[in-house]
């Protein structure tokens, strides 16, 4: 089943703040000390609201905003459904949070004024789901695991460890001295009884078709981004042409144009590039050493980009011929030029989109260099401001379980190219994690569950969600060593952010800055539910291999060895 993120933004009336901070608090406290009848802590939303994963939510005040109310939630399938499961369970408390926030502005203010109104029982659910923003980038670990699947496989671990440590056995344990295979007939023949679903096929955590459609949205990014940079060559290319042909006539005309089309690019190129060549080290006081190179890095990724530049010239070249051969056709019926050969049309076309492709030179040189230039005149944040009472809040919410929970918002520096980037980055970054995160963890990282970005306020800022296992320093720490070229490319748009080059140096490597920066932009979660709270990414990974060998009826000596030692 799909997973799915999202986020409800609602601006905040500055009189309810406090109000609505503490509508927040009671719902938490209620819930959490069990609600309806239920002993259990959050017992009603686990049994009435069952696609839910995780859920938060928070109150972010800010100097330049009125204070902004985020409900953030990660489930199984739509979320039409799951606002309406949430409406039954909490539904009067979530009303009471709407009138603490302000009437939208747009086509959503009826809906706000029937929910709000005085003694109204409209429902709520279609105002939520009017409001939902999906993110601008988000990571799903232990993809494709419903949350149903999560906690049956863990009730069966926790059957598998009863079993083999059985305290009231009388006498050796029969799963001693035996052979892998043979522990695996056992316990298999001993838990199929009270775990009938053993017996079902294996379902398919990514399924093919959803596999191809991750590959099918990241090629066409690709192919958009490629198209979109090749737009200087492309307008350059028929400017030379006419500019020849004005000339008299001559024998090797096109040699001329394509000397010409080629001097123009490598000198623009050279220039952009020298110039963003000499401006490449760090301010003094900014550079960070890192384990990051971009000179390997491109060079071991040239020949597959190589290829994918082939196979982009040979596909539009071919798709675009037709049109070219139905315009020259067109012409000819007003007696303007004969109708070409397909083969004709394919290779001029091809030849025009080759020149789009050097093209690309130019526009990449002018956009690093103007990068640059603007990344040298970035202010960081060295020292920003932590509220000493809201850092006490987040700590003593922190740690109680085996996961936690961390919300930022942040403003997002100004102008043309840095919107330009940071869209098409979290767009890029969102399909590539899309396509290649696909084992349950983010890349080495296995602490995340469940985290995205999005854009508020007309893209003026930029919300940021996760949850994850052990503390908030170590996880930030594991961001830091092993993900801080990702984290600088997705966060680095941020006022105040750390120096950085290039898009993705630095940045984020700056771990103190980093960390300090981060911590100022957080705000208390003063709601927030976990399903599983004592599972962590990797045990949940552990229990999906336990139940996957325990689905098949015999395992070889080799596979039995391998699933062995999860246990």
């Amino acid at each position: 089943m799909k997973q799915t993120t999202f986020c409800v933004p609602l601006e905040v009336k500055p009189d309810s703040c406090s109000r609505l901070s503490a509508l927040i608090e009671h719902m938490k406290a209620t819930e959490d000390t069990g609600a309806g009848g239920y002993p259990e802590n959050f017992a009603r939303l686990e049994r009435e609201v069952p696609t839910l994963h995780f859920m938060s939510m928070s109150v972010f005040p800010g100097s330049e905003f009125d204070p902004i109310f985020i409900l953030e939630a990660n489930i199984d399938g739509s979320p039409g459904v799951f606002w309406g499961q949430l409406e039954a369970a909490i539904g009067d408390s979530l009303r009471d949070v709407v009138r603490c926030c302000k009437r939208p502005l747009d086509e959503g203010g009826p809906l706000h004024d029937a929910v709000t109104a005085p003694n109204s029982r409209a429902p709520i659910a279609p105002y939520f789901e009017a409001r939902t923003q999906q993110p601008s980038v988000f990571h799903h670990g232990n993809r494709g695991m419903t949350r149903d699947r999560i906690l049956r496989e863990d009730a069966l671990f926790a059957a598998v460890r009863s079993t083999i440590d059985n305290p009231d056995r009388i006498g050796p344990s029969p799963y001693r001295g035996t052979d892998a295979a043979q522990v695996h007939d056992r316990l298999r023949a001993e838990l199929a009884p009270d775990f009938g679903w053993l017996d079902d096929p294996t379902e398919t955590r990514i399924p093919a078709a959803e596999r191809a459609a991750d590959l099918a949205r990241l090629a066409s990014f690709a192919v958009t981004t490629l198209l979109v940079l090749s737009l200087p060559g492309l307008m350059l290319a028929p400017l030379l042409a006419l500019v020849v042909r004005s000339l008299p006539r001559l024998p090797d005309a096109r040699v001329l144009l394509s000397v010409s089309y080629v001097a123009i690019i490598v000198v623009v190129a050279l220039g952009f590039g020298l110039a963003a060549y000499r401006r490449r080290k760090p301010l003094p006081g900014t550079g960070v050493d890192t384990n990051v190179n971009l000179l390997p890095t491109l060079l071991s990724g040239a020949p597959r980009t190589a290829g994918f530049v082939l196979v982009y010239l040979f596909v539009t070249s071919l798709l675009l011929t037709p049109l070219v051969v139905g315009a020259g056709w067109l012409l000819h019926q007003f007696g303007v030029a004969a109708t070409p050969t397909f083969f004709a049309a394919w290779r001029s076309t091809a030849i025009y989109v080759l020149w789009g492709l050097l093209g690309i030179v130019v526009s990449v040189a002018l956009i690093v260099f103007w990068l640059r230039y603007l990344e040298r005149r970035d202010s960081s944040h060295d020292a920003p401001h932590v509220d000493e009472r809201m850092l006490r809040e987040m700590v003593r919410r922190e740690d109680w379980i085996a996961q936690n929970h961390m919300g930022s918002i942040v403003m997002i520096k100004p102008g043309v190219l840095r919107t330009i980037i940071i869209r098409a980055g979290h767009l890029g970054l969102g399909l590539l994690l899309r396509w290649t995160a696909t084992n349950g963890y983010l890349g080495s990282m296995r602490t995340v569950h469940f985290a995205h970005w999005a854009f508020l306020n007309n893209g003026s800022r930029l919300l940021f969600f996760s949850n994850f296992d052990h503390s908030w320093d170590s996880y930030l720490d594991d961001f830091i060593e092993k993900a801080h070229v990702g984290l600088t490319l997705a966060w680095g748009c941020g006022v105040g952010f750390p120096p950085a080059r290039f898009l993705i140096l630095d940045g984020a490597s700056h771990g103190r800055q980093f960390k300090a920066w981060a911590l100022a932009s957080r705000a208390v979660s003063r709601f927030w539910y976990s399903a599983y709270r004592d599972l962590t990414v990797d045990q949940i990974e552990r229990n999906n291999r336990i139940a996957d060998g325990l689905r098949q009826r015999q395992l070889s000596q080799t596979e039995a060895a391998a699933w062995i030692r999860n246990l």
